[in-house]
């Protein structure tokens, strides 16, 4: 297999009007956190909120007619799976997706309604590969849609830095996930088939470094783990992708689980975009490692088809306690009437917004006549919320920070 700059400018070709072209557009805000200059492409605006449509197009499109009438199937626990689906249902074509028995309702709900017809088997997705291989495959013929080591995936994919950098040709570095590495390798191939001095930088999770492992010939550095950016949590990256990372990317980069978060939290805030863990990776690069790409002309890949949404709600929540936004304040009263409500008022003052409040009197110390109050205040920072806390304390209460923090008396 091979894929070359003709391959992706003919899928390019293939997804006019079949796909959104989404917006690639400069980021000010980014730009002054990171110190570099960020462009985001938005391929959360796709239908199913992921490049992964462009792939499954550009597959589906090119099957003979006797494979179209014999079907496809696919393995995926996420955007893949609703891709596949998806276009498969407008070109006609039967699709099965194959996914792991354990795979969030919410995933499977989301594939069945774009038409792909579901089946639960095995606890992963290697279990779920194998009875597809065995029962739709062998059996049934049907074609397989990889979900990245294919050519025409890759090409699919490929046409993301097309259009980036027709929309932004100032852009002189590209920072992408990489999972099993389609993205990756399409839009490397297309980046140095307009400009050849773009420098490629691949980003993984920590626990999931499969280029890094294969370049190095250790698969024993994925070392696996829970990782909020399941969409490139892949442990064996593709053989093709693999070739093309060898000759196209100049850079790999790992990042952790709180760069990943922070970054899901700054798109929200500042771009008001959802993005899935392995969609918000590029951005979580640039926060792990300002200084290798300050002042460089970044451009980005956002996409955020496959985060749950309690699991989104929990980020951001998170992220508020890590910029000090969100406090929990101990405040010792007297239990009689009207403390409570001097409490709350001195907060409100301060400009404080009280999330919740418990008043514990069990266990508030050796008088009987106390009471303490467990207080989760929203501050605006850290500046604002040690005044809030200050201003409690020259009211007369005692007053202690949560976990971590100084104690104020």
């Amino acid at each position: 297999m091979s894929v070359t700059f003709a391959d992706i400018t003919a899928a390019a070709q293939r997804l006019q009007g079949q796909i959104e072209r989404t917006p690639c557009t400069h980021s000010r805000v980014l730009s002054r956190i990171t110190g570099a200059e960020v462009w985001l492409k938005f391929e959360n605006f796709q239908f199913t909120a992921s490049f992964k449509e462009r792939g499954a197009f550009n597959k589906l499109s090119s099957l003979s007619a006797a494979e179209r009438a014999a079907g496809v199937v696919a393995v995926s626990a996420g955007n893949h799976a609703q891709g596949v689906a998806y276009h498969a249902t407008r070109l006609g074509i039967k699709s099965i997706i194959v996914m792991p028995e354990n795979t969030p309702f919410t995933k499977v709900r989301n594939t069945r309604e774009l038409g792909g017809e579901v089946i639960l088997k095995g606890e992963t997705l290697a279990d779920a590969a194998e009875f597809m291989q065995a029962e739709y495959i062998a059996k049934r013929g049907m074609t397989l849609v990889h979900p990245y080591d294919d050519a025409l995936i890759v090409a699919g994919q490929g046409t993301v830095a097309l259009e980036m950098l027709e929309d932004a040709p100032e852009i002189d570095t590209l920072v992408v996930p990489i999972g099993g590495g389609g993205l990756i390798s399409g839009m490397a191939i297309a980046a140095h088939g307009i400009n050849p001095d773009v420098r490629v930088v691949g980003v993984e999770s920590a626990g999931y470094p499969s280029a890094y492992a294969a370049l190095q010939n250790d698969l024993s550095l994925v070392t696996g783990g829970a990782t909020i950016a399941e969409g490139i949590a892949v442990k064996y990256i593709g053989q093709l992708p693999l070739e093309i990372i060898r000759e196209h990317v100049a850079d790999l980069m790992r990042v952790e689980e709180s760069a990943i978060e922070r970054a899901i939290g700054l798109l929200a805030n500042v771009e008001k975009v959802v993005a899935e863990g392995a969609g918000a990776a590029g951005l979580a690069a640039l926060l792990t490692d300002p200084a290798r790409f300050k002042g460089r002309k970044i451009g980005l890949v956002i996409c955020g088809g496959n985060i749950d949404t309690r699991l989104f709600a929990s980020v951001l929540m998170r992220q508020l306690v890590h910029e000090q936004r969100l406090i929990s304040l101990s405040i010792e009263i007297e239990d009689r009437p009207g403390f409570l409500a001097r409490v709350a008022g001195r907060i409100g003052e301060s400009g404080g917004n009280i999330i919740q409040v418990h008043h514990e009197r069990l266990h508030a110390g050796t008088h009987a006549k106390r009471a303490t109050l467990e207080a989760l205040v929203e501050a605006q920072d850290e500046a604002h919320a040690a005044v809030i806390a200050a201003d409690l304390s020259a009211a007369g209460f005692i007053v202690r920070r949560g976990s971590g923090s100084v104690e104020m008396d």
